[in-house]
Formats: C-alpha cells, sequence, structure tokens
C-alpha cells in the first residue's frame, strides 16, 4: 500500500474480536489498510466508520455499502456517530501518529528528510501551522513545548536561538528550522534530536495529547458492554495517555477508593502489550516503536 503501509494490521484488527453484524470504527482511516482487513471480517449486516480529517485520504474512500468516511477529527467521535444513528459500537481501533503519506509528501512539513514548507497541520483548514508557531510563540512557550512534548533537557536553549534568529529572519522551511538549530544536532544525535523537535511541534499544531484525551475519554459510554478499544501508539508520550487511562480511567491524579477500597476505573486491559517481530520492522522501519494495546470495559 503506497500511501501508507498500516502496522500491525492483523493483531491490531484481531482485538476487536469481529463480530459479523457488529458496528466499528477506525477513527485513523488513513490509507485505509486497517478498514480493509475489518471489512474483511464483518459479514453482510455489519457496519464499519472511518474518521480521516486530512482531505488526502478522501482520494483512498472504500466502495463497500456497510463503510462510511466521515471526515473530521476524531475527537468528535460520539457526536458524529450519533448523527449517523449510532450511539453504541462493538469496537474502535486508532492507529495513532503521522501516515507514511504525510512523512513522504515533502510539502506536507513533516518530514526531517525533505526541504518543505513548515506546515505539519494534518487537517488543512486548521489555522495554526508549523511555521506560525515557529514564529509568532514566545520563547517560554516554545521552551515549554519542546520540553513537555519533545522530552528536551535543553529546550530553553533551542527556543532562544529560534527567537534570536527568527528576528534575523522568518523561518519559512523544514531545512531553515534545521539550519538555526545545527549546533544542537551533534552527528552522532542529529536525527534522533531533529525527530524531537519535530515531533514536540507537530503535536502542538494538532493538539495531538489533548485530541487522544478526549477521544479516549468518550471510549466508557461508547464501547457496548463486550466492546474491544485496540490503540496503537508510536511515542511514550502516547502511550502513558493510552496506558493510564485504561488502567485508571485518569490521566493524571490517583483513583478514589470508597470506605470498602473499591474503585470505579471504567475498562481493564486485554491481554499484553503487543509489539511489531523483528521481520515486521525489517519490512516496515516506521513500525519500530509501535504498541499496541487493548482493553474493554469493566465487568
Amino acid at each position: 500500500m503506497n500511501y501508507h503501509n498500516p502496522v500491525l494490521l492483523q493483531e491490531s484488527v484481531d482485538a476487536l474480536a469481529i463480530k459479523e453484524d457488529g458496528v466499528y470504527v477506525d477513527v485513523t482511516f488513513g490509507g485505509g489498510g486497517h478498514s480493509r482487513e475489518i471489512l474483511k471480517r464483518l459479514g453482510a449486516n455489519g457496519r464499519l466508520f472511518g474518521f480521516d480529517q486530512d482531505p488526502d485520504a478522501l482520494d483512498n474512500v472504500i466502495d463497500d455499502e456497510r463503510f462510511t468516511l466521515i471526515p473530521e477529527n476524531f475527537r468528535f467521535i460520539s457526536r458524529f456517530l450519533r448523527f449517523h444513528g449510532v450511539r453504541k459500537v462493538d469496537g474502535v481501533l486508532a492507529d495513532l501518529g503521522v501516515s507514511s503519506h504525510q512523512f513522504d509528501e515533502a510539502e506536507r512539513g513533516f518530514s526531517t528528510r525533505f526541504d518543505g514548507d513548515l506546515d505539519m497541520r494534518m487537517n488543512q483548514k486548521s489555522k495554526t501551522s508549523a511555521k506560525e508557531i515557529v514564529n509568532t510563540y514566545s520563547e517560554e512557550k516554545l521552551a515549554e513545548i519542546l520540553f513537555l512534548y519533545g522530552e528536551l533537557r535543553n529546550s530553553r536553549n533551542i527556543a532562544k536561538t529560534i527567537v534570536e534568529k527568527r528576528q534575523e529572519e522568518k523561518i519559512d522551511t523544514s531545512f531553515q528550522l534545521r539550519q538555526v538549530l545545527q549546533k544542537y544536532l551533534p552527528k552522532a544525535k542529529e536525527h534522533k534530536i531533529i525527530a524531537q523537535i519535530f515531533q514536540a511541534i507537530r503535536i502542538e499544531v494538532n493538539e495531538e495529547l489533548d485530541v487522544l484525551k478526549e477521544f479516549l475519554e468518550q471510549m466508557p459510554n461508547l464501547l457496548k458492554e463486550d466492546g474491544r478499544l485496540s490503540v496503537i501508539s508510536y511515542h511514550s508520550l502516547e502511550d502513558r495517555l493510552v496506558k493510564r487511562f485504561i488502567r485508571t480511567g485518569l490521566f493524571k491524579g490517583e483513583l478514589e477508593k470508597d470506605v470498602f477500597g473499591r474503585s470505579n476505573e471504567p475498562m481493564q486491559k486485554v491481554g499484553k502489550l503487543i509489539v511489531p517481530t523483528a521481520e515486521e520492522v525489517k519490512l516496515n522501519n516506521r513500525a519500530r516503536s509501535a504498541k499496541l494495546r487493548i482493553a474493554t470495559l469493566r465487568k
């Protein structure tokens, strides 16, 4: 599949324990790899809804009467499913992160490999692009997102350099930003550090962690009693949120317990953490950091 090579394809769809007449949602439709696999396992009365806010994904729409593509951000999953007459579903699959297509299109600005406009918007209609963040955010705000989302210890120095350099000339492209920050990119760690910087800016542009939290919070009310949640994440920030929500139903703080020591976490994990095989990583390098977590409602 040229658009996007789906990661943990069989494992993530197996995790949904698909019923032939069930209702399922692929909230990160992309190239449709996971959706096609789900459709293979659905019967004539099954239904599948896909979500994708990227207009490019519309070119991959599947011609199948059981399938409906909703061109919206999956943070609005419950609202748009209700619009289609659906209040409860049998399973939800989320393959988080950036698609191969988005990385490979230089003009989208996601990749560190190509020179392109500093964009990084998954939804091209969004107002804030990477260019706005790099050129208008305060030094303090830049340092904060580089530290929180890029986990960069020298975030303050990087932010200071960006602010100083943008006063001389606006930073418009990926390679310009790389050049500005060259002194922070030692040869041995160049790729890793620039990837962390780009990740931090991308997460801020697309509000990725806020979107993920809003999405997860809707799962207890959206899933049927034996419904399944299957989530693939690609970096520790996402994975920590998914893991903690499945375990406690919270993103911070601790679970409150009643006088009998009972807590009321809404979900429970199914099985153990799943990661790609060495063979899959060899065939698709982007799978190397993937982690699959599976959950259902607590009985």
